[in-house]
């Protein structure tokens, strides 16, 4: 039986077209998206990321065509976004603790930068850094001066290691060369109760926890901890505009698909939800859960990402901080 000869042009020629039809299938595929749900990954029920999620995924369907069901896995959500399909279907609404992970304990099962692809930095909680009114200082510069002058005699109570509340304390800590003493609570709420008891001078909370406190005047405010002006606590200054240039620390909340999803279909989650975070009605519902809108591209949220890891995995190395 005589073996018909195939030339390599014609090899070539199959080849071209295959991959042809496949990135043709690509295309396609990502034209339609979406065709079913999209199901987005968040921590516990309450938390911030639950709350901004359930606001994004209320409007989807007006974006999309297809709604948004929120699951709350808590402390997995990460590593089963890691482990989904690359197809826009699962995508996970998370904020520092996946990036930082790795750097607090040992066997995270997720990489930050390999296992997920960035859609947006959707919104980020700045801290307040409020301080018991029996400590003498109403400014960042007077802690500062105060706490040179009387090295570990003042305290700060933080939430479990490693948490939001603890890591921009050790910041201010190393930025300002200041000597403060830690006192861990089960959390940050119950750590701004030992605040308004007198059992701590110093408490970096979420404005949200605290804003009643501040106006009461229970609490006293000394700055916000966004890197700019917030638009939640008008006239308040910045850490950085205190004494403390370049520091920033407070809770962003980032959207991230598995590794691998097509930019075609990041892109139409990214503007989908951009537009429905800056929209009026929920523009006004994201900033009362404390939290200013920010709806970063892709590309900028990588950036953002690249710098942010840099900073805490610096820190936590030098504070010997461990979960």
């Amino acid at each position: 039986m005589r073996m018909r000869r195939i030339s390599s042009r014609s090899l070539t020629a199959s080849a071209l077209a295959a991959g042809v039809s496949v990135l043709a299938g690509s295309s396609a595929s990502a034209q339609d998206f979406p065709v079913k749900p999209i199901r987005m990954l968040t921590s516990a029920v309450g938390s911030g990321s639950d709350v901004v999620g359930r606001i994004v995924a209320d409007m989807l369907p007006a974006r999309l065509g297809q709604r948004g069901i929120i699951d709350n896995r808590g402390i997995l959500a990460p590593e089963l976004a890691a482990k989904a399909a690359p197809d826009g279907y699962t995508i996970v609404l998370y904020s520092t603790p996946l990036w930082v992970s790795p750097f607090l304990r040992n066997n995270v099962p997720w990489d930050p930068i390999k296992d997920f692809a960035p859609i947006t930095l959707a919104v980020d909680a700045p801290n307040v850094i409020v301080v018991h009114p029996s400590v003498p200082v109403k400014s960042t510069k007077e802690l500062i001066a105060l706490a040179r002058a009387k090295p570990g005699q003042l305290n700060f109570g933080t939430g479990s290691s490693g948490s939001t509340s603890h890591l921009a304390a050790e910041l201010f800590s190393a930025m300002a060369s200041v000597s403060l003493t830690r006192i861990p609570y089960k959390g940050v709420g119950p750590a701004t109760i030992g605040l308004l008891g007198g059992e701590v001078d110093i408490v970096f909370a979420a404005g949200s926890a605290v804003g009643s406190h501040i106006k009461s005047g229970r609490l006293r405010a000394l700055a916000v901890t966004s890197l700019k002006p917030s638009a939640l606590f008008p006239g308040m200054p910045t850490v950085t505009t205190s004494g403390v240039p370049g520091y920033e620390a407070g809770t962003p909340l980032g959207i991230f698909a598995p590794a691998g999803t097509p930019a075609a279909i990041i892109n139409r989650l990214q503007q989908a939800i951009v537009s429905v975070i800056n929209s009026e009605e929920v523009r006004k519902r994201v900033l009362d859960t404390g939290a200013d809108i920010i709806g970063s591209t892709p590309e900028e949220f990588a950036a953002y990402l690249k710098t942010d890891i840099a900073k805490w995995g610096k820190l936590i190395k030098q504070k010997s901080i461990r979960e």
